[in-house]
């Protein structure tokens, strides 16, 4: 085996199995680094290695996308598994850079609901977009709709949404009373026309999850589109801050193999280990981040309690918008996203 990048970390678990170092199947993985990726180690990469055997290198790369390319454009690509946006497989697979899923020998994947998996991807960890706001200012009678957010009469106060059309989008529609089963395919410009009435009363248009949770606990913000695992931590450490799955939108993040990996038949296989229920059901136990698979809440693993806290729990789920990555992957969404960079410079 060649010696192992710098960059590189390798799953904890790996030197205890009884595998030879040397004879062992190995994959390099990549994802977005931080405490998630820290989360995910212990969560999911370190009982894949403990179940598999396969030693599992790391890499970090917050935005995957512009590697994937160089590396494919080269023809000898280093990574095998890449934890990204759905679109970024969804793209890179039409453009010849993604693998297909060999399904057949992907049980735990096959299993799964055909909305959260296609040809090159298969849905990995959830969260959400939800609607975050100051108890100081609101109590315990907070805003709990889009249209709450949006009633600027009824709900004073400042605001901040994400500078970023995916979400923002789908919530703008609910606020002007488009059923969350109804979102998609999207009427960009009804959208758009809803965000031009709450435009004069964003205060900040949001650029990363940090900000966004930071505006709430120093109150700089009355209330804020932001992810919930952010605005969890937050509430964690104190800030007067309550939020609302209803109307969220749930998104995540998917699994998926760079083409040509140089371990591809084992990033298949680690794929299937890492999506079986028993393992998916380790997530909440480290992240305030939901399992891609939504039988690890069958394992009985994850309590009652926890389950309530998740982002996807049946629950939940049943109160948000699914995001739709093939939407967003679409020419249509393509040119959503061009619409937004002159709509936040107007």
């Amino acid at each position: 085996m060649t010696s192992m990048p710098k960059i590189a970390t390798v799953s904890g678990l790996a030197l205890c199995l009884g595998v030879g170092w040397l004879n062992a199947a190995e994959i390099t993985f990549v994802s977005q680094g931080g405490a998630y990726q820290e989360a995910q180690t212990k969560a999911i990469l370190d009982p894949v290695t403990e179940k598999t055997g396969i030693v599992i290198k790391q890499d970090t790369s917050p935005d995957a996308w512009p590697v994937i390319r160089t590396q494919t454009a080269t023809g000898k690509p280093i990574w095998d598994v890449i934890d990204t946006p759905t679109k970024d497989c969804l793209r890179g697979g039409e453009q010849g850079m993604i693998e297909k899923l060999d399904l057949a020998a992907m049980p735990s994947v096959a299993a799964m609901p055909a909305e959260l998996r296609n040809d090159y991807s298969v849905a990995y960890e959830f969260y959400s977009s939800v609607l975050a706001y100051s108890t100081d200012a609101y109590g315990e009678n907070g805003p709990q709709s889009w249209a709450d957010f949006w009633d600027v009469e009824k709900f004073p106060g400042t605001r901040a949404l994400r500078n970023h059309p995916l979400a923002t989008l789908e919530a703008a529609l609910m606020a002007d009373g488009v059923a969350p089963a109804d979102i998609y395919p999207m009427d960009v410009d009804r959208a758009f026309k809803k965000l031009e009435e709450i435009k004069p009363h964003i205060t900040v248009w949001w650029t990363s999850g940090a900000q966004s949770a930071q505006l709430l606990a120093d109150g700089e913000a009355d209330m804020v589109m932001a992810w919930n695992g952010r605005v969890s931590a937050v509430m964690a450490e104190g800030a007067p801050v309550g939020f609302t799955y209803n109307q969220g939108i749930l998104q995540y993040t998917s699994l998926c193999v760079l083409k040509g990996a140089p371990n591809l038949e084992t990033a298949m296989k680690f794929i299937d280990a890492a999506m079986s229920p028993e393992i998916q059901a380790n997530f909440p136990e480290y992240i305030d981040y939901g399992p891609g698979n939504p039988a690890a809440y069958d394992t009985g693993k994850i309590s009652a309690e926890r389950a309530a806290q998740m982002p996807n729990s049946p629950e939940n789920a049943a109160k948000q918008v699914l995001n739709s990555a093939a939407w967003w992957s679409s020419p249509e969404g393509e040119k959503a996203q061009e619409r937004w960079a002159a709509f936040v410079q107007q």
